[in-house]
């Protein structure tokens, strides 16, 4: 018989979470989902008011805090998403993630948005984390850059050895 996966999900005390009917974070089978979260404190203030960098050390402090309750740190992030509202604003958010993610090194992405429900946000972030993550190690590969910049990994054909679920989908 195969056991059903639990999933947990954790509120905290966002007005945003009750109007909108969400969760903070869900956890789903060794999966942990973070929503959204802009650089909030509890009174409404926008911590780094008009800092790029400093409000994207605050969002994702707050995020990497709703891992927390998992049993989870940053060592377990394995995806960010970073969203802004001005392109000019990308080195220092991408700071900001190097200095927390720089030795995880999780897939990221950052993409400019038209704006947030709150016009002194500067940007919103989520991550995603894996509950099996405790050791972690970076392959690189030497290979052509596409024309968005992303290597592109050699991988084996199906029916070749090392080929997988990865190798199939090629």
């Amino acid at each position: 018989m195969t056991e059903t996966p639990t999933v947990r999900r954790t509120q905290t005390s966002s007005p945003w979470e009750e109007a909108i009917g969400s969760a903070r974070a869900v956890a789903a089978g060794d999966r942990v989902i973070v929503a959204g979260i802009m650089p909030a404190t509890a009174g409404g203030a926008v911590p780094g008011d008009g800092e790029p960098y400093q409000q994207t050390l605050s969002a994702f402090r707050s995020a990497l805090g709703a891992l927390e309750p998992f049993g989870l740190d940053a060592r377990s992030v394995i995806r960010t998403r970073m969203y802004l509202s001005h392109a000019r604003d990308g080195d220092e958010v991408g700071r900001a993630h190097r200095e927390l993610f720089g030795d995880v090194r999780p897939a990221a992405t950052m993409v400019v948005v038209a704006g947030f429900v709150d016009s002194r946000v500067l940007v919103e972030v989520e991550i995603e984390a894996y509950q099996g993550a405790v050791a972690s190690e970076s392959i690189r590969t030497e290979s052509a850059e596409s024309d968005s910049g992303a290597s592109e990994a050699a991988v084996p054909a199906a029916g070749e050895s090392g080929a997988g679920e990865l190798g199939a989908a090629r």
